[in-house]
């Protein structure tokens, strides 16, 4: 690993060999083509056989030509002679006849030797390897030796490059809307009570949206409901409540406690929790100053707010087949619980995801069938696709590298007739994971077998969905499963159709799912079903280096091509300043990237160092502009983030009354005004919750002095790992890189899936 702040030799960019790509190769396609065409009509045709017969299918590919059309004369004369012969003449006896038809063939060998002998006229057919073809034939009957290159083998006429698919023409897609804005006056009302309780005016709209109609009353009566409104905190809903209230506004106002309730529960769901146990929501209740805890969360229940739940605990050593089989009602009751309360839109999908995997699970036959046995497939590759043959549902781990293994299985189902995809979370995985598959015989290569995730949930990519709702498929590859977030993943098992088989795959060492859940790891602690690990590792010294982080290693790698490059800094000011000068101008000047091939990775948006400074400094040395489009200039790399966890990079093109429009991986994309603020960033610097499910051929992981606290062993684990030949890291958090790696695993998630899992599947075998 070198210490190097960038690399002195310039290899430039490849040049890839242009040969037979040009224009003239495409007129040459066309010719042949008419030309075996030709060929093949006079083929059809030919009723003759002899030298002239065999001569014309050596030189097939010539297209049709003067030998060919003298072989057709040649059979129609033979025929029609001897016809005429015996039908003309029936009195004569059988010699006489047989003179007569030796007389008519001498004159008819007379007169093609005649006509062969005349020079070819010009502007006639017959050219190259026609003519050459002719001319040895000429030489044969004169007895004179035919030039040796006359009868050579024909090369092989080049292959028609397939046709590229007709795709239709598609609009730009519009960035979904935010709901139907509330009425004005409803806004209105909110206004005024925000503006009689102190509170911000410009939280009018999120708030009426937010509350519905009658909002304005609501506030009134219930000041606490603000919570509910993105970004506004206890403290703010108190100060708005005392203001409205006064001094009937107390600490221990049931409202309160019930609003204080329903926010904590967002916020963990934020932080990736489907629940939380009842402890510590009562002692973050305390925190927030709720007098009586638990009449809080009673009351948010009573008012059907949250929802609570009971699980059962297994003893230590205890499985839960031995706890349903061995034990009677008495020791049932006496089994340690757990007291769960959650949301209700994330408890119903677990438990909704829970039931779907059950099902698919249980509804596949266990046998194998015997044209699932791998062909020409070994180790970790083979054993995924045995496994897919007897289960439903197959989880797979590996990294990068470990990809091209359900690529192989996705090859081999679609070659069994099977109606198989894989789905992908970001464009730049789906063409990742086309590219390991091979070209089908017609040339069309995986159209069709690659979708995104949510094109696939949308219905704009894949097979789309069958009469009952369900996807039309025998088998979804679903990659980088680590990011499915609890409710994604219950829409997608709840479409499978009964009999198809799901195979969840992807790297557990990378950052979770930003939305809530921890799906692939509960799937993989449960162990309900099959677990392929790839034994296939991630090449050169960046894949060792990444390995290692898995590990919670932090080697020393030796990267002769200046693959890794330590940069260290004194603080955020050169931090920013050594960013920008190695991704505009050392990376590119060693390694040929262009600056948009370069991604810089930061723990957070804000501080001195964060995506909105490292943005700003990028933006204004990269592509400086005023910002006349919400802050954006054509040319700007821009992330865009349709939905929540979502994010998708692209570019600013141009901007109008419709919105701000952007040319994204997946085509132009317009997104509305309202909403640029909202889901439009620049996207030089991103962090590393935007960037998992990325590569880029470089990588700049920007480490300040104040991001020690927040470096995690996934979080430098999914960082590192952005970069394909490159890395550069901006080192200036001294040891707390080497103590994250070794000793900060990921934060726990609460979560009741491998519970429930337990209680409908039993443990796979």
């Amino acid at each position: 690993m070198s210490t190097e702040p960038e690399t002195t030799e310039n290899t430039g960019p490849g040049t890839a060999d242009g040969t037979g790509d040009g224009p003239a190769t495409e007129a040459a396609t066309e010719e042949e083509a008419v030309s075996e065409n030709g060929t093949g009509e006079g083929a059809a045709e030919e009723p003759g056989t002899g030298t002239e017969g065999t001569g014309t299918s050596s030189g097939a590919e010539t297209g049709t030509g003067e030998a060919a059309a003298e072989a057709d004369s040649t059979g129609t004369e033979g025929t029609v002679g001897e016809g005429d012969g015996a039908g003309a003449a029936p009195q004569l006896t059988e010699a006489q006849a047989e003179l007569a038809a030796q007389k008519l063939e001498r004159e008819r060998i007379e007169r093609r030797r005649a006509e062969r002998a005349e020079p070819i006229a010009a502007g006639t057919k017959l050219s190259g390897k026609a003519a050459d073809l002719l001319a040895a034939v000429r030489a044969v009957e004169g007895g004179a030796k035919p030039p040796a290159s006359a009868f050579a083998d024909p090369e092989p006429a080049p292959r028609r490059p397939a046709p590229e698919p007709v795709r239709p023409t598609r609009p730009p897609a519009v960035e979904p809307t935010a709901p139907p804005a509330p009425a004005p006056d409803t806004v209105d009302a909110v206004r005024r009570v925000l503006a009689d309780g102190g509170a911000p005016e410009n939280l009018a709209s999120q708030a009426a949206a937010a509350l519905g109609e009658g909002a304005g009353e609501l506030l009134r009566e219930d000041p606490w409901q603000l919570l509910r409104v993105t970004g506004v905190r206890p403290e703010q809903a108190d100060g708005f409540a005392r203001a409205l209230l006064g001094p009937e506004c107390a600490p221990d106002d049931e409202r309160r406690g019930r609003a204080v309730t329903v926010w904590l529960l967002e916020q963990a769901a934020l932080a990736g929790h489907t629940a939380l146990e009842l402890p510590a929501l009562t002692a973050a209740l305390g925190r927030q100053s709720v007098p009586d805890a638990d009449a809080a969360v009673q009351s948010a229940l009573a008012e059907g707010d949250v929802l609570a739940f009971q699980d059962a605990l297994d003893e230590p050593g205890a499985t839960p087949a031995k706890a349903a089989e061995g034990e009677d009602e008495d020791a049932e009751e006496s089994r340690p619980v757990r007291v769960l309360v959650g949301l209700e839109r994330y408890a119903l999908a677990e438990e909704s995801l829970a039931d779907a995997l059950a099902r698919i699970v249980n509804s596949l036959a266990k046998e194998a069938s015997p044209e699932w046995e791998p062909q020409g497939l070994s180790g970790s590759a083979a054993e995924l696709v045995r496994a897919v043959a007897g289960h439903g549902l197959v989880l797979h781990t590996g990294g990068e590298a470990a990809r091209a293994e359900p690529a192989a299985l996705l090859t081999a189902a679609r070659a069994q007739g099977l109606r198989a995809v894989a789905a992908c979370h970001t464009p730049d995985g789906r063409d990742r994971f086309a590219a390991l598959l091979p070209d089908d015989a017609d040339g069309a290569g995986a159209e069709g077998a690659v979708v995104t995730l949510s094109g696939l949930l949308a219905g704009s990519e894949g097979p789309g969905r069958d009469a009952e709702g369900a996807f039309a498929l025998d088998l979804l590859v679903l990659t980088d499963a680590p990011l499915l977030d609890v409710e994604t993943a219950a829409t997608v098992a709840e479409s499978l159709p009964d009999g198809a088989r799901l195979v969840l795959s992807g790297d557990p060492a990378v950052l979770w799912s930003a939305g809530p859940g921890r799906v692939f790891a509960d799937l993989l602690a449960a162990r309900v079903c099959p677990q392929i690990a790839s034994r296939t590792p991630d090449p050169g010294p960046l894949g060792e280096l990444v390995s290692g982080i898995g590990v919670g290693e932090l080697n020393q790698v030796e990267a002769p091509g200046k693959e890794i490059v330590i940069v260290p800094v004194r603080d955020a000011g050169e931090a920013v300043h050594r960013t920008v000068q190695l991704v505009a101008d050392s990376v590119p000047r060693a390694f040929g990237f262009a600056p948009g091939e370069t991604v810089v990775i930061t723990p957070g948006h804000g501080g001195a160092a964060g995506t909105r400074a490292l943005n700003a400094a990028l933006k204004e040395r990269l592509n400086p502009g005023p910002g006349r489009f919400g802050g954006f200039d054509p040319g700007d790399l821009v992330v865009h983030s349709p939905a929540p966890g979502r994010s998708v990079p692209g570019r600013v093109v141009d901007a109008d009354t419709e919105g701000l429009h952007l040319t994204c991986a997946d085509g132009p994309v317009v997104v509305a005004k309202e909403r640029v603020e909202r889901s439009v960033r620049h996207g030089w610097a991103l962090t590393a919750h935007q960037a998992v499910g990325g590569r880029w051929p470089a990588a700049v992981v920007v480490l300040p002095g104040d991001a020690a606290q927040s470096l995690s062993r996934p979080w430098v684990y999914t960082a590192f790992g952005r970069a394909e030949r490159h890395l550069s890291v901006v080192h200036g958090v001294d040891q707390a890189l080497p103590r994250a790696v070794a000793e900060v695993p990921a934060k726990p998630r609460t979560t009741r899936l491998p519970l429930l899992l337990r209680t409908q599947v039993p443990p796979a075998g």
